[in-house]
């Protein structure tokens, strides 16, 4: 793929952004391969450093805020045709129900996503919460065993100072399982945000063309598969009876 045909690509899976941010976008790119191909790569290896085309649009779209490209999404909607009189009676008509019903199923639906989400964060600062109380318990125990040492109360130290090693050990593996948790959480933060604004900037002839793509794919690995089975199976079958009554392959 040669500069062109990549930027032709991304025009047309992010048509539906602002037209500002679009050539802002392309006008980047164009420029990040330009400057690989006078470090002396090649316009195909320069574009192929990129990455793939859904790589970079899911880049793009992370830097470009929801309410801009569900704003833009708004401004480009236009109706395939003109609704008829009766039609627009109808709708007025039935207004009072399906307006009030539609309207609080998408504001039940949004406040069940948040709460969800506000609620696995607040887990995760639980989570890092108890890690600080397991440093401090440690260092409660290790002060207090030496201050039962001091007093010659040797039995009540070793279990405090025990104790509190225990819990500072514990703390250290428990850090890193907070910050991975909460790494995976970023993560897939970012792949649901960036999945919801590509649902508005994509219109329905991208989508089809992936998923024929992905269906292309699919067939052409059962397809070299069933052609690695098959000079195996000419072979067995190429045999013919000599004389002998022995069968031999034909070579």
């Amino acid at each position: 793929m040669n500069k062109e045909q990549l930027l032709n690509a991304l025009k047309e899976r992010l048509a539906g952004l602002p037209e500002e941010e679009l050539k802002r976008s392309l006008d980047f790119y164009s420029e990040m391969v330009d400057d690989r191909v006078e470090d002396g790569l090649s316009e195909d290896e320069a574009v192929a450093g990129l990455g793939e085309v859904k790589e970079i649009s899911d880049r793009i779209l992370e830097d470009i805020p929801l309410k801009k490209i569900v704003s833009e999404k708004v401004k480009k909607i236009k109706p395939e045709r003109k609704l008829k009189g009766w039609e627009i009676a109808l709708i007025a008509a039935g207004s009072p129900i399906w307006f009030p019903v539609g309207l609080a199923l998408g504001i039940t639906a949004a406040v069940l996503a948040l709460t969800f989400y506000f609620v696995f964060w607040i887990l995760i600062i639980c989570f890092y919460v108890i890690d600080l109380c397991l440093v401090l318990g440690g260092i409660c125990g290790v002060v207090m065993g030496i201050a039962a040492f001091a007093k010659g109360l040797g039995q009540y130290g070793f279990i405090l100072v025990g104790a509190g090693l225990f819990c500072a050990g514990v703390s250290i593996p428990f850090f890193f399982l907070c910050n991975i948790i909460a790494k995976g959480m970023l993560k897939l933060s970012k792949s649901i945000i960036t999945g919801i604004k590509s649902l508005f900037v994509r219109n329905k002839k991208d989508a089809e063309a992936d998923r024929r793509n992905e269906s292309k794919n699919e067939s052409g690995s059962k397809t070299a598969g069933d052609k690695e089975e098959e000079p195996a199976a000419k072979i067995e079958d190429k045999t013919v009876i000599t004389g002998d009554n022995k069968e031999q392959p034909v070579i």
